[in-house]
């Protein structure tokens, strides 16, 4: 049975198996101390440009066909009292960005027990069906969200999408230890994941083992799915490519996980935390993306050396911060706790500069 609780850094991130998780947070009262007072400015200190400049910097559009919401007035970016807030919130979405939804939530039901969160992962694609279905309040994205999604939400009525980017991931491919392999090619994982592509290693490299593949890799409806079609299938073959399909996908990447430790002649790829949570029961194959064989690793991540980092994000929509404090209270947590919580949880911080743009897309509803 492919199940197993890991844990990873901090008592916030569990990952269980092949079940999907639901975390229903509610923790002690606590006092509603902000830890930035000497960074606050009231509405009366602010200056009518910056108030503008900071309105018109939080509701840019969340893609390229996003209609974009009517401006908000700016907030003061007062104090928030945690311990005052109440009400509940949905989340679902990417796998790959639970870990780090699930830290903050765990971490905000101590200073905000009146509010419920809610946090699953069912992948990016259904994140987006269930945020532009009215069901959520916030998907976790490790894509962006598509033209159609956009429209889908749109004619919801939510034409306010907000992009917050919360991280940055370096997508591992991954092996079991006893494999040889340590570097494969863009033209070689193309090879090995091409519907009706190889059936042994030795297929695609002379040099690797003559061994019949074990594959392993996420759901249709993961945004780590989309992402390895686009970076690597598409970029070899055009939008004509196509992942197999004769593998074990899940949504779950402890599934995978598990998967790849217990065969040696397996592969399979998702988020670095993952491996980083898996220790040495796996190994990370380096990728060659045309500039020699770069591993994955924070560092490589941040610079962009490693060809498949990619940025991770939360969505949510203008018009349900203009009505919910709590889910304010709750994004600016998830903001301010992103340095500490990011790293613990396995994943890249954002450079000073890209954090505070996404800090200027909550200040407008701030108190």
């Amino acid at each position: 049975m492919l199940t197993k609780l890991r844990r990873r850094g901090r008592a916030g991130l569990l990952v269980l198996g092949s079940l999907l998780v639901i975390g229903s947070l509610v923790g002690a009262a606590a006092c509603g101390d902000d830890d930035d007072d000497d960074e606050d400015v009231t509405q009366e200190e602010a200056t009518e440009e910056e108030a503008t400049e900071a309105t018109e910097e939080a509701t840019e559009p969340a893609g390229d066909e996003t209609e974009e919401a009517a401006e908000p007035e700016a907030g003061g970016g007062g104090e928030i009292d945690y311990g005052s807030l109440s009400g509940s919130i949905t989340i679902d979405g990417s796998s790959t960005v639970f870990p780090i939804t699930q830290a903050v939530a765990e971490e905000f039901a101590s200073d905000a027990s009146g509010v419920q969160v809610d946090v699953s992962f069912a992948g990016s694609g259904a994140g987006f069906e269930r945020l532009c279905a009215l069901e959520i309040e916030i998907a976790d994205a490790s894509r962006p969200i598509e033209d159609d999604e956009v429209t889908a939400c749109a004619d919801a009525g939510l034409d306010d999408l907000i992009e917050i980017q919360v991280g940055i991931d370096a997508l591992t491919v991954v092996t079991n230890p006893a494999n040889p392999i340590e570097c494969v090619t863009v033209q070689e994982l193309y090879d090995l994941f091409t519907d009706g592509g190889a059936t042994q290693f030795a297929d695609v490299n002379p040099d690797f083992p003559a061994e019949d593949v074990v594959f392993y890799y996420p759901g249709t409806d993961s945004g780590t799915f989309d992402f390895f079609v686009e970076v690597i299938l598409e970029a070899v073959d055009g939008d004509a490519a196509a992942h197999r399909g004769d593998g074990t996908a899940s949504e779950d990447d402890n599934v995978l996980s598990l998967g790849v430790e217990e065969d040696a002649n397996s592969i399979g790829y998702f988020g670095f935390a993952y491996f980083q949570g898996a220790g040495d029961s796996l190994k990370a194959l380096e990728v060659d993306g045309g500039d020699g064989c770069v591993p994955p690793s924070s560092e490589t991540a941040l610079d962009n050396s490693y060809y498949l980092s990619r940025p991770l994000f939360i969505y949510t929509s203008a018009s349900y911060l203009e009505e919910n404090p709590h889910i304010v209270g709750f994004l600016q947590y998830y903001l301010d706790n992103l340095e500490t919580l990011v790293p613990e949880v396995g994943y890249v911080n954002l450079p000073d500069d890209t954090l505070a743009e996404q800090q200027s897309k909550i200040d407008p509803y701030l108190p």
